[in-house]
């Protein structure tokens, strides 16, 4: 038996909030971010220690995130640290490094697997 078909304007809803929040992980740099997030806190020393970005470029990146909702900050004295903030973002993190760093072999660029 089939589920009611849902309204095409709450379908609509649905599909921009899942546009906005792909269009803001669909950076190599955020990508890697988030992967380091997933993990726990950091300070943006931290995190520059394992990303390989300039600190002005990586701060961009952390402020697209931050304003898309998918990290949040604490200050403790001098330093910001930042965190996943999103279950659902964090729920795509997972899925990726299972498929791209994990467990499933990953597929090769352009290959559907």
């Amino acid at each position: 038996m089939r589920a009611e078909p849902i309204d095409i304007l709450t379908l609509e809803r649905h599909a921009e909030a899942a546009e906005a929040l792909l269009k803001a992980m669909a950076n190599r740099s955020r990508l890697m971010v988030l992967c380091v997030l997933h993990d726990g806190e950091f300070s943006v020393g931290e995190l520059n220690a394992r990303i390989p970005l300039s600190q002005s470029a990586l701060s961009q990146h952390l402020a697209t995130l931050r304003r898309a909702g998918l990290v949040t900050t604490r200050r403790a004295a001098q330093t910001v640290y930042y965190r996943l903030s999103d279950r659902v973002a964090s729920a795509l993190i997972t899925v990726l490094h299972d498929h791209f760093c994990g467990r499933v072999p990953a597929a090769e660029p352009g290959k559907v697997s």
